[in-house]
């Protein structure tokens, strides 16, 4: 799923632009950003969401957590490897 400091309104617009989403998109908008926090992807500067990718296991526990810069994204290999060894 998706997670982004984003109001509901901006996520919906977003995902019809790119011919929709196929999984679930969540906004932490109120309080801004409470949830992004929690992970450390809050960017506290402009109250944006750092783009990151998070592994969580099937009992709730955060295996790993990377943040890239804006226009970078991880791998599929990158992830890929992430899941094998947590699995």
């Amino acid at each position: 799923m998706g997670l982004s400091s984003d109001p509901i309104p901006s996520l919906r617009a977003w995902a019809t632009t790119l011919g929709g989403i196929k999984y679930p998109i969540l906004s932490d908008f109120h309080p801004q950003g409470a949830v992004l926090s929690l992970y450390g992807l809050l960017n506290s500067e402009s109250g944006t969401a750092r783009r990151a990718a998070v592994v969580i296991d099937k009992q709730g526990i955060v295996k790993w957590v990377s943040a890239y810069e804006p226009g970078v994204l991880p791998t599929p290999e990158e992830l890929l490897a992430v899941l094998d060894a947590t699995s």
